[in-house]
């Protein structure tokens, strides 16, 4: 991957740090005299690169105000030349910053603002994965210093997804340290942990000795957790060795003084808690006290990078006055154009389904008329053939009466043309379903415990035949009729009071 790597140097911060643990000073005239430099040749990259170095070495020594007064200059150096990897670092900076402030909000929120643009600047190839885990590992050191242990789990994951996509697989002994921690307060590993520990301060000693200040505090974090009070102690005071001897990552001297104190308390040496409990005071005075110039910059943060914006805001108004009025016309008419075809397409939609729902009304009227004379023929073509069978039945009687007729010869004449009760019903039904199509299967899905004598008098009664004329149709007597009504009435549960026919209509 062509990835740009936005922590350059530059003959400047590389004089200034090998000076850092010898004389801060002389360091720091380094630093100014590249700024200066740089300023004047209108490098932007290399400013902002020096910028960043020297305001670091102000956070690393406690000097809160100067770091944040550089930070903020290099950021509108950076979002003045649209240098998005830039703003990314001094993003994550500012998160740091913030954090050494005690103010966890914004801290948190700009360790996002950086991840949010690292993520995008890795989709475009422009930086690789070692920056978005060093913005995670940014969020993994705020939430275990703010003891918020599930989250500090979540983002020590998003390192380790992060690490085993780089080819080759990537080891971080930075992430690795934290995660010895987490097994030692969560899961109460502590062999396991100083392994890893020790492994990785014997990394830190051959490349970066300064970071001992943070192994050594972890190291004393674990004894301490496990009850080895003898060998925390021994750790904190390494990790205050380291910090004064290499002058970086002092914040920690706050804590290791803290932590000494409390366990002095409790081990019953008084002066030695006594003692470390001044130091913290004193430090905590120098740092946040009401003389101190941090303290200044936590009661009145100077927003640079936001007066800078409404300065350029300032200057570009009068320009963009006619401007944004002849938009403000346009916008204007625009509206108006908009207004009047939404009008346009409101009304056309109105009359377009109002014009629609008048269609289908007539369509169905048109449906159920049509449906409703051809129910009026297939009753009177069932009636026909009850009359049929009536008829044929009144002559059978009055023949039978006759002794002088071969009775066997005419009833075998007349069962030629007679239909038989199941014959009728199968005529009658094959046309009531091809004009009823629907009928049948609303019914069963509303009712599917109907049997087939049941749907039988749905069907005639939906037709408004009698009990006589369906036990003639049906070839049943008419107390079966009655008595298959009243189970029906029982089965779609129609209360006493409600007409079946008018109720078997609306299905």
């Amino acid at each position: 991957m062509n990835a740009q790597y936005p922590y350059g140097t530059n003959e400047y911060i590389n004089k200034a740090n090998p000076l850092l643990s010898k004389n801060l000073d002389s360091a720091i005239i380094n630093l100014n005299e590249g700024i200066k430099f740089y300023t004047n040749k209108r490098d932007t990259i290399n400013l902002i690169n020096t910028l960043c170095y020297r305001s670091e070495v102000y956070d690393n020594v406690l000097d809160y105000g100067k770091s944040y007064d550089g930070y903020w200059s290099a950021l509108i150096l950076a979002d003045l030349s649209n240098n998005d990897i830039s703003k990314a670092r001094i993003y994550q900076e500012l998160g740091w910053l913030y954090t050494s402030y005690r103010r966890e909000e914004e801290s948190l929120r700009y360790f996002n603002l950086s991840l949010e643009l690292k993520k995008k600047l890795l989709e475009q190839k422009k930086i690789s994965r070692n920056y978005l885990v060093s913005n995670y590992f940014a969020i993994v050191n705020f939430y275990r210093v703010n003891k918020n242990l599930p989250m500090t789990k979540i983002y020590l994951d998003s390192c380790q997804i992060s690490l085993n996509k780089i080819e080759p697989k990537e080891r971080s002994y930075y992430v690795e340290s934290e995660q010895a921690y987490y097994k030692a307060v969560i899961g109460g590993k502590y062999n396991e942990a100083h392994d890893i520990l020790n492994e990785t301060k014997d990394y830190f000693q051959a490349i970066d000795p300064s970071y001992l200040t943070v192994i050594n505090f972890l190291i004393g974090e674990v004894y301490r957790i496990s009850g080895n009070i003898d060998e925390s102690i021994k750790h904190y005071r390494e990790s205050l060795k380291f910090s004064v001897m290499y002058n970086k990552h002092l914040g920690y001297k706050q804590y290791n003084y803290e932590l000494l104190s409390d366990l002095y308390y409790d081990k019953g040496n008084y002066k030695e808690a006594f003692y470390f409990k001044n130091k913290a005071d004193e430090l905590n005075e120098r740092i946040f006290g009401r003389t101190s110039e941090n303290n200044k910059h936590l009661i009145e943060i100077k927003d640079k990078y936001r007066l800078q914006k409404e300065t350029e805001k300032a200057l570009l108004k009068e320009a963009r006055i006619d401007k944004l009025e002849n938009q403000k016309r346009i916008g204007f008419l625009r509206n108006i154009l908009m207004a009047v075809v939404v009008v346009f397409l409101i009304l056309y939609g109105v009359l377009f389904v109002k014009n629609l729902r008048r269609k289908h009304k007539l369509e169905k009227q048109k449906t159920n008329e049509v449906m409703a004379l051809k129910n009026r023929e297939l009753t009177a073509s069932a009636l026909q053939l009850i009359e049929k069978e009536e008829f044929i039945t009144k002559l059978k009687e009055s023949i039978s009466n006759n002794e002088n007729i071969d009775l066997k010869a005419l009833n075998r004449m007349i069962s030629g043309f007679q239909s038989s009760p199941g014959g009728n019903w199968e005529e009658f039904e094959a046309r009531f379903t091809s004009i009823n199509q629907s009928f049948y299967k609303n019914i069963r899905s509303k009712y599917p415990n109907l049997g087939k004598t049941d749907l039988k008098i749905c069907a005639l009664i939906k037709l408004g035949f009698s009990s006589k004329e369906m036990s003639s149709l049906l070839g049943i007597t008419i107390e079966s009729v009655h008595t298959s009504r009243y189970r029906l009435r029982k089965k779609l549960n129609i209360a006493k009071g409600i007409n079946l026919v008018e109720f078997i209509s609306t299905i």
